[in-house]
């Protein structure tokens, strides 16, 4: 049985599209998981609270 080129890149590019797409997807979900919401308004504040003062590691 021999497989040629245009089935193998065939193949490849579906797989790949179907791959991407789940991956998408499963990060949306992630994103607006209810329960992950306080997580990411923290995030978005403690760039705000650190604003003005250097940080301590850098010296």
């Amino acid at each position: 049985m021999t497989v040629e080129h245009d089935t193998l890149l065939w193949l490849s590019k579906s797989v790949g599209l179907f791959y991407l797409i789940g991956l998408s997807a499963a990060v949306l979900v992630y994103v607006y998981w209810p329960s992950n919401k306080k997580r990411f308004e923290r995030a978005a504040r403690a760039i705000l609270n650190d604003e003005g003062r250097p940080s301590e590691g850098a010296k």
